[in-house]
């Protein structure tokens, strides 16, 4: 019998069946830890007022973005290498996406085909692109997400240097990646950070050049600064992903919660504005759209309910958070998303 609410008891259940290394390698982040704990923990310093006796408004999360309607602000963030977690891979998840009427973003680092993902899904999905080096080979990936038919582009650009790694078991590679980004040989006295990685690293000049080669939406993911958010908007992108990458690329960064508020004030409605790191309830969701969010990505949640149950636990995953978020906008006296910006947090 399941005595734990669902998401630890998915967890629970994920890491009696994962093998430690892969297990260490989904939880782990830059540091000891001490940064996914914060990232949960910005979200639930937050406080809500309830507010009974309020009638609702045919009450609803209908959540609308760039043309395309789905039942919830519930998004799949970008994880790498599914099919570690479950022989369901990519394909599973975005079968339970679609079940539950939702958006996933496809890694550059899938497991599964692109084109067979999308084809499975039997609905366009966003593509979360990678910088490959250099604009030929990021062009390469980039037109074969476009041609298997994704409907929004997610630039990631908060993770040039790598922390979380593993080495693969046979059979499970990045699929979509002509060939592995390999590093030039460093000289002597020369460092692995800056003549390596950073040698291959996008810049805002990269930004610009890739907003002209695609005419669909573009977002930029894992800004944290006012001023790059302002940037965002005069190159002309869609949306940025407001993200600390989950933890996992630079230790000790505030909390998104503790960030959003400056985001969304920089870019004054000129540009979409999503978020991730930390969301582990409906509660979160509501609170982090309350803030001025459009929608949320959760991370780690979903492939906890991959690993333990397939694709029906990932659809398990978003029905509850759903179920979460329509409980917390019932008991706060909110109606629809847009209502969600007049309520004031606390702390």
């Amino acid at each position: 019998m399941q005595a734990l609410p669902l998401l630890p008891y998915l967890a629970q259940q994920a890491q009696a069946k994962l093998p430690v290394d892969i297990w260490h390698y989904l939880q782990s982040d830059a540091g000891c830890g001490a940064q996914l704990q914060s990232n949960e923990a910005g979200w639930q310093i937050k406080k809500l007022i309830p507010r009974p006796l309020t009638a609702l408004h045919h009450p609803n999360t209908q959540c609308t973005m760039f043309a395309e309607q789905w039942a919830h602000p519930i998004m799949l963030a970008p994880v790498a290498y599914q099919r570690l977690f479950h022989a369901d891979g990519e394909i599973g998840t975005a079968v339970a996406c679609n079940a539950q009427q939702g958006q996933m973003m496809v890694s550059s680092l899938a497991s599964q085909s692109v084109n067979e993902i999308v084809k499975q899904a039997q609905q366009p999905l966003w593509f979360q692109l990678y910088w490959q080096g250099d604009r030929a080979r990021t062009e390469v990936l980039l037109r074969k997400a476009l041609a298997a038919g994704v409907s929004a582009i997610v630039f990631t650009v908060d993770a040039p240097v790598k922390q979380a790694l593993i080495d693969l078991p046979k059979g499970i590679s990045a699929v979509n990646l002509a060939q592995p980004l390999a590093m030039q040989a460093l000289q002597a006295g020369q460092s692995q950070v800056f003549d390596g990685w950073m040698t291959q690293a996008p810049t805002w000049e990269d930004v610009a050049w890739l907003r002209q080669q695609v005419t669909i939406p573009l977002l930029i993911k894992g800004l944290m600064h006012e001023d790059d958010a302002r940037r965002v908007v005069a190159l002309g992108c869609d949306g940025i992903v407001v993200s600390n990458h989950g933890g996992r690329v630079l230790d000790g960064t505030p909390t998104v919660a503790a960030v959003l508020p400056e985001m969304v004030a920089a870019v004054a409605g000129q540009c979409k504005i999503l978020v991730d790191s930390g969301i582990r309830s409906g509660q979160d969701v509501f609170k982090a759209l309350a803030m001025g969010a459009d929608a949320v990505c959760i991370g780690r949640p979903y492939v906890w309910g991959l690993a333990a149950e397939g694709a029906m636990g990932v659809a398990k995953v978003i029905r509850t958070l759903r179920d979460e978020l329509e409980m917390t906008m019932a008991l706060t006296g909110v109606s629809s998303l847009a209502e969600m910006r007049q309520v004031k947090l606390y702390v």
